[in-house]
């Protein structure tokens, strides 16, 4: 849903299936559909109106400015370098163990083999974003809410496809590992460290295929 809501596949305003609906299409249980709903609207991605229904909020045509469709990928490595940082320590005061084992499930997804660039990607942009979503931080979650917008460009798929092979992902792989094992320990500037090593490698990887 959030692929087809930025892709504006599902427009402004369109009004969302129910959840009974929803769970019967994807073959899931309400309380996940319902899961995911909320997350939808921590993005600002949606509107929950109890009584009526869920709405998309996402207006295509106001969030596609150039800063957003014009920037190069190591502009959003550097964005990140900037905020995540911060977020692992907010992340290690207030997640709670509902939010670690949502953590712990979008690894398991990024660790299934073999390999699938795409999905390992979706899942990694989401892990990203839950972390940034434990903090409560209405307006840290916006911001990386647009910094996800960044990755569903164009030439960030190409560098995907550069930059993602089996030896990179098992990488990525750990270094999450190690940050989530970070955030359950509490020890907030260990998991920032962790995430700066992250995004190093991330830019070292994206630097070697832009030079290619």
């Amino acid at each position: 849903m959030r692929r087809d809501i930025r892709a504006g596949r599902l427009a402004d305003k369109d009004r969302l299936p129910s959840e009974r609906a929803l769970s019967q299409a994807h073959g899931i249980a309400r309380g996940t559909v319902r899961d995911a709903l909320n997350t939808l609207a921590e993005e600002g991605l949606v509107a929950i109106r109890p009584g009526s229904g869920t709405y998309v909020t996402y207006d295509l045509d106001m969030t596609s400015n150039p800063a957003i469709a014009n920037a190069r990928p190591l502009e959003l490595i550097d964005a990140r370098f900037a905020l995540e940082p911060h977020i692992c320590r907010l992340a290690v005061l207030h997640a709670h163990q509902h939010d670690l084992q949502k953590a712990e499930d979008l690894l398991d997804v990024m660790e299934e083999k073999p390999y699938d660039a795409a999905r390992f990607s979706e899942a990694d942009m989401e892990f990203h974003t839950l972390l940034a979503q434990t903090t409560g931080n209405s307006l840290l979650i916006w911001i990386m809410s647009q910094i996800s917008s960044v990755r569903n460009q164009d030439q960030w798929a190409r560098m995907r496809h550069l930059t993602l092979n089996d030896s990179v992902i098992d990488t990525y792989n750990a270094q999450h590992r190690q940050i989530l094992s970070a955030i359950r320990a509490r020890e907030a500037e260990r998991a920032a460290k962790l995430i700066k090593d992250h995004l190093e490698t991330a830019r070292l990887s994206l630097t070697r295929a832009l030079d290619t």
